[in-house]
């Protein structure tokens, strides 16, 4: 775990011995959070495993639901948390899981224990993946450099032989491929997959449902679709059209997919690099009900003004301990710690 993640984890341990996650529940004009979450595996990430925030246990899902509701947090759907939000007084808190990216793994681990435990959800959807047609480039740079001692891209040589090198090659690349435009990032990650011989097609197939397995939450009534666009582009990096299509098209194919047009949706990374106010228009603009962010916070009155740019609070990998659940379940802390990063 990097000094970042070592810090983090210290605001929680002081954060959970204060009880102040407890207080500000009580105090707060906080009336309730999203909680992010990707993937849902019982494995334990390797060493090298940079991905593994996204990743988290089976029990620990099971575990989140079952405390939050201990917590006297409500577990409901997007469109009730927007209803309670519109009230003019508060009513009991309130807590909404969403899951991003249409993970395989999903149906195997999560879909199992939200049936048990009747909680609904959200699930956002890039078609493009689900189609077999994306690059998940974020694993594929782990994957390539997990798998190989040194690896070539664009000509530049990065050693990858100790796990250290493995941390400082991945976290060069990831940032260089965040801070480019999409093209110049799908071309890099092409010339580096092909100089290792690696399958994108392959992975995205193997890692991401198909539509035959979506079915399975389209047709369950815990499950609400959203639409994470076509391609999982950052849409801040796109022209104006181009972002603007790849919203609107996720939401016609879901739509001609399942009967049903999503009314919810999630910015790809969704953090201030990938979506900003020109993204949260144009969301609105298209009439979607609400669009969510992963810049974290709870929700609060204020938030049914700009229901198109929704903070959620990520249920991190790095971060399961049962005791944090009630720091995570606290949307206060968050908004307070965003602010601080901010």
């Amino acid at each position: 775990m990097g000094l970042k993640y070592t810090a983090i984890r210290a605001v929680f341990e002081a954060l959970w011995l204060s009880r102040l996650p407890a207080l500000t529940r009580t105090l707060s004009s906080c009336r309730g959070v999203i909680f992010t979450l990707h993937r849902v595996l019982p494995d334990t990430p390797a060493p090298f495993s940079p991905n593994a925030i996204l990743q988290v246990r089976p029990d620990f899902l099971d575990y989140c639901i079952e405390r939050v509701r201990a917590l006297d947090i409500d577990i409901i759907t997007l469109d009730e948390a927007m209803e309670r939000l519109r009230k003019p007084k508060a009513v009991r808190r309130f807590a909404v899981f969403t899951f991003d990216d249409a993970y395989r793994d999903n149906l195997e681990y999560a879909l199992p224990i939200l049936r048990r435990q009747d909680c609904p959800f959200t699930l956002y959807v890039p078609t493009g993946l689900v189609d077999g047609e994306g690059e998940l480039w974020w694993q594929a740079l782990e994957d390539i450099i997990a798998a190989n001692n040194e690896v070539v891209a664009n000509n530049e040589r990065l050693a990858t032989a100790t796990l250290a090198d493995k941390q400082q090659a991945f976290d060069t690349l990831y940032w260089r491929m965040r801070k480019m435009p999409e093209p110049d990032r799908l071309q890099l990650l092409y010339r580096l997959a092909a100089h290792h011989g690696f399958d994108l097609a392959d992975q995205c197939r193997r890692l991401i449902m198909d539509w035959s397995e979506l079915r399975q939450f389209a047709d369950d009534p815990l499950c609400t679709i959203g639409a994470h666009t076509v391609k999982h582009y950052e849409l801040a990096k796109l022209p104006p059209d181009e972002a603007r299509e790849e919203i609107a098209h996720s939401v016609d194919i879901l739509g001609a997919k399942f009967g049903k047009r999503p009314r919810h949706f999630s910015y790809p990374l969704g953090g201030p690099l990938s979506a900003g106010e020109r993204e949260f228009d144009l969301a609105r603009e298209l009439g979607l009900a609400t669009a969510v962010t992963t810049r974290p916070g709870g929700l609060y009155p204020h938030h049914r003004e700009t229901p198109t740019a929704l903070p959620r609070v990520s249920l991190n990998g790095l971060f399961q301990e049962r005791r944090y659940v009630d720091v995570f379940a606290s949307g206060a802390v968050f908004t307070w710690l965003g602010r601080m990063n901010g």
